[in-house]
């Protein structure tokens, strides 16, 4: 792993990424910019359809038609992602940065067996042999709590649980130590005591490797034990962002408020589950102003008026809301 330079890992500024359909633009990623430093973990929250699996893409260069990248910038160890030839993104993927797919069947390939698959993600980027990259691939497996490796190295995609699988994808990602890894929710189909020896392991990567990490989730328990920064996404747009602990436990923006609030375990017994109503906005048809502002219970003519910047109310803490709640806060 390179460690000669000095910035963050990724920078993302003004990332538009928009699908151009028969019924028009469909602006699913709309100026969306963060940055991610070595060994550090950012949690990328929000609804089904908030934009967060297509920024993931975006970096990676995943994105096909009728989808592109409009504008913005992706900065990985300071080289701009955007616009790169083919060959140069297929020497980084895979290798310097691993995406963990939601379904394990975008990683895994059916008719191969698991071995030749692993071993051939080792050698496509480093020059070890066959034995060498058998025995990472074997530790790997074990890395993700998969007994008898050796056995099931040698087995089919289809041989495994849907678990299993996905546990199989991360290892291919962890395989070659990748300085960067997207995970898109990677944990949903596995059981809690897999779940959690999966955290582990990627939060050992991070704090021992220097791999920087992207946690793509619906899932705020999760985020609320891994990360150290997250960016709260709605309507292809960022709502607010800040340390995890800051936005978890004092959320500036409502939307953020709202998702909170709707976690069943923060309801007091036997009273109704409370939920943020209305639907997300069409990404075809966006209001002029806060996408958020026919479902907030704050919104004023002003927020329908025009799109709230995104404004740092107190250090470290950003959020694209004209009435925050800033209450009881120096």
């Amino acid at each position: 792993m390179s460690s000669g330079f000095a910035g963050p890992t990724l920078e993302v500024r003004g990332l538009r990424t928009h699908f151009f359909t028969r019924g028009g633009v469909v602006k699913a990623v709309d100026g969306v910019s963060f940055e991610i430093g070595k060994g550090r973990i950012l949690g990328l929250v929000g609804e089904s359809g908030s934009g967060k699996t297509i920024t993931g893409f975006s970096i990676l260069g995943l994105v096909d038609p009728p989808g592109r990248i409009v504008e913005g910038e992706i900065r990985f160890k300071g080289e701009n992602l955007v616009g790169l030839p083919d060959d140069r993104l297929r020497a980084i993927r895979g290798d310097r940065i691993a995406m963990i797919f939601q379904d394990p069947m975008m990683t895994l390939n059916p008719v191969l067996r698991v071995d030749t698959q692993m071993i051939e993600a080792v050698r496509a980027h480093h020059p070890v042999s066959t034995k060498e990259a058998r025995a990472r691939a074997r530790d790997a497996l074990g890395r993700v709590g998969i007994p008898s490796p050796d056995e099931r190295l040698g087995a089919y995609p289809h041989q495994f649980s849907g678990g299993m699988r996905q546990r199989v994808a991360i290892a291919i990602a962890l395989l070659n130590n990748p300085e960067l890894i997207i995970a898109d929710e990677p944990t949903t189909a596995l059981d809690v005591t897999i779940q959690g020896q999966i955290l582990y392991e990627v939060q050992k990567l991070c704090r021992e490797g220097g791999t920087s990490l992207i946690w793509i989730t619906h899932d705020l328990s999760v985020v609320a034990g891994l990360a150290d920064h997250v960016c709260v996404m709605y309507a292809g747009k960022i709502a607010e962002s800040g340390s995890v602990d800051d936005v978890l436990d004092r959320p500036m923006h409502p939307y953020t408020k709202g998702l909170l609030g709707s976690v069943p375990s923060r309801n007091k017994r036997g009273s109704p589950l409370a939920q943020i109503p209305g639907m997300t906005p069409s990404l075809l048809n966006l209001p002029d102003g806060c996408p958020f502002a026919e479902r907030c219970p704050r919104a004023d003519g002003d927020c329908r008026a025009a799109l709230p910047p995104m404004v740092e109310h107190l250090p470290g803490r950003a959020a694209r809301c004209i009435h925050p709640h800033l209450e009881g806060r120096a």
